[in-house]
């Protein structure tokens, strides 16, 4: 009853209430009262633009792209479906993402971002520098023949300078290079796993335990060899120097 009570009691003070008041918010476009008005809203356009196609930016200009592939097949050939988890294995890729394109980045930045904050240097000289060393690091990743194949698509001459090669087409040709390269490791990580695999299976089938799945079996011993080897200290150096070469 005492809660009947209270219930009763608080209707009674929500509806005597007042109405309350609701503050209204408006929304309007005008045109730019100056040029400079213009080139402040064009520039806060820009810089919203980079920050929400920022994770993709990451994706197809960095090292990323290679290290989440390779972590990747490294836990299939292993057999454990969902161990690291997904977040484990984009933070490790993200961290050592970092780590490979800090010198690439701090010369952009030094380069392009620095002046251009200073203001000694224009928004489209600032883009150049700032794009060069990413430009150079996708180049020397990159194979000629998919740097060709884009080319023939568009039927462009061919570049005279690096500086000639645009954005458009280094991007695509390097995430064709870096799947390429992440592909034939992966095969490369999968054969003696899969070696094990079928060992494994085969004394399971001579010893008429056919009904046993051979993954439950092998995947200790997967492990094992894995962690013998130090696996993950190998596999990251390898990773690591075949950008730093």
């Amino acid at each position: 009853m005492k809660i009947i009570s209270l219930l009763f009691l608080l209707s009674s003070v929500l509806f005597a209430a007042p109405e309350a008041t609701i503050p209204s918010v408006n929304l309007s476009l005008s045109a730019p009262d100056s040029p400079q008005q213009l080139v402040t809203v064009m520039n806060i356009i820009i810089v919203l633009t980079i920050l929400a196609l920022a994770p993709t930016i990451v994706f197809v200009m960095t090292s990323f792209l290679r290290l989440i592939v390779v972590f990747s097949f490294l836990r299939q050939a292993l057999g454990t479906t969902t161990m690291p988890p997904n977040t484990i294995l984009l933070t490790f890729a993200l961290v050592l993402t970092f780590f490979i394109m800090e010198p690439t980045a701090t010369k952009a930045y030094n380069e392009g971002v620095r002046p251009y904050l200073a203001e000694q240097i224009g928004y489209e000289e600032a883009f150049d520098r700032a794009s060069r060393p990413f430009k150079d690091f996708m180049l020397k990743n990159t194979r000629e023949k998919d740097l060709a194949l884009f080319y023939r698509i568009r039927n462009l001459p061919n570049p005279q300078t690096i500086n000639d090669v645009p954005l458009t087409i280094i991007v695509p040709a390097f995430v064709i290079s870096e799947l390429k390269t992440a592909f034939e490791i992966g095969f490369l990580i999968y054969l003696p796993f899969l070696v094990i695999d079928m060992v494994v299976s085969s004394v399971l089938m001579s010893m008429g335990m056919m009904m046993l799945p051979p993954v439950m079996i092998s995947l200790p011993f997967k492990l094992l060899i894995f962690v013998l080897v130090d696996g993950w200290n190998l596999l990251v150096q390898k990773l690591v120097e075949s950008y730093m070469l």
